[in-house]
């Protein structure tokens, strides 16, 4: 089954034009799109020894459409080396380069690459990715899919429990011991995996790193907030920061995380459904920013009172849409109201993944069928 993936049109478009940079989690398919663009393509993967000779030596074939440079972040200075060859070769061929981190990981590094490159996010399949053509009645079925393979294409493609679950060990296996090793010291490693679990419980609730050192024993906050990051620039978790703005007795410090992999959250299907729709607005976001150059955020609301709204949507720093998760409740979540003076010309949005009827209320909220709201995400 060959996935039509919502960026490939903008590459394209953007080739031999500026240095293209994919970033995203391992096995999202990034190699994958990176080739889509044209057969004409030459490929170097930083990890083969071989490969890498052809990088050291600059010696790829130039008559080729454009070249790919796979995971070329773990080579020293890179931005460096790359802006080099750009300065001097320009991007006839075209350059694209692919990472499993987040390609600003050794930023600090080398020089900038500044006016040289267009940056894209790649995540793992959605909804709206895999329902471009499909009919409503099959959202559903689409949806219950993802929530049970994950987004990531190979196990989504195969459709098997027993493949899901070899596959997820070996997913987070080589990210903790392969790539997240060259970032920490290996008798660190443990603890680390024992945080990712720790994340596991507290998706859907604030995260502190006084707590979370608390449970690790023998670890300060700081560190355990140095480990968060690394989470996140290897594209383990992403952080959800609560909306400050304007709103009274608010919690401004403790952010919440949420798993690429939603199947992780598995023991709470609510929270795992939860975590899916945020990878999903995530997604759109990023999508959005990365092709349209529009500037959007993902926030959580909570006041002090710990009356709280799942999500927060803002572009350009302005708020658009308040999202709130339900796995099969009609009545319209009541804190809606509460936040309606803060946020009274958003769009109000209860996500049910089971429900029979949606509605809309005179103050302009509505209960809306997850699957065919997030096929379109048709927010401002």
């Amino acid at each position: 089954m060959k996935i039509k993936r919502l960026l490939l049109p903008y590459l394209k478009k953007y080739l031999n034009k500026k240095v293209l940079l994919i970033s995203g989690p391992r096995q999202c398919g990034k190699t994958t799109l990176a080739k889509m663009i044209s057969k004409d393509h030459y490929y170097i993967n930083f990890d083969n020894v071989q490969e890498r000779l052809i990088l050291e030596k600059q010696s790829w074939d130039r008559k080729k459409k454009y070249i790919i440079f796979d995971e070329l972040h773990k080579k020293h200075k890179w931005k460096s080396w790359l802006k080099g060859v750009f300065d001097s070769e320009g991007v006839v061929p075209g350059l694209l380069v692919t990472g499993s981190a987040k390609l600003d990981i050794y930023k600090r590094a080398g020089d900038s690459m500044a006016g040289r490159f267009f940056s894209f996010r790649l995540h793992p399949l959605s909804l709206k990715e895999l329902c471009q053509n499909i009919s409503n009645k099959k959202l559903n079925t689409v949806m219950d899919q993802l929530l049970s393979y994950s987004g990531f294409p190979e196990p989504y493609l195969e459709k098997s429990q027993t493949f899901y679950q070899l596959w997820e060990k070996t997913h987070i296996d080589t990210i903790v011991r392969q790539d997240l090793i060259n970032l920490e010291s290996p008798r660190y490693i443990t603890k680390i995996e024992t945080l990712i679990e720790l994340l596991k419980d507290s998706v859907g609730s604030p995260v502190s790193c006084s707590k979370l050192a608390e449970k690790l024993e023998g670890c300060s906050p700081k560190t355990v907030a140095v480990w968060l990051e690394w989470l996140e620039r290897l594209y383990i978790v992403f952080r959800v920061n609560p909306y400050s703005k304007n709103i009274s007795r608010s919690l401004k410090k403790m952010p919440k995380y949420y798993f690429y992999n939603w199947v992780l959250v598995k023991k709470d299907k609510g929270l795992m459904f939860e975590n899916f729709v945020a990878c999903s607005l995530l997604k759109e976001n990023h999508f959005r920013e990365d092709t349209k150059g529009e500037r959007r955020n993902l926030y959580y609301v909570r006041n002090k009172n710990k009356q709280e709204i799942d999500f927060l949507l803002t572009k350009n720093n302005q708020p658009v849409a308040l999202i709130e998760t339900k796995w099969s409740e009609g009545n319209l979540h009541p804190y809606f109201k509460v936040f309606s003076s803060y946020f009274n010309k958003v769009q109000k949005i209860q996500l049910v993944k089971e429900l029979k009827k949606e509605k809309t209320f005179l103050d302009g909220s509505e209960i809306r069928r997850a699957s065919t709201w997030l096929a379109q995400m048709p927010y401002k």
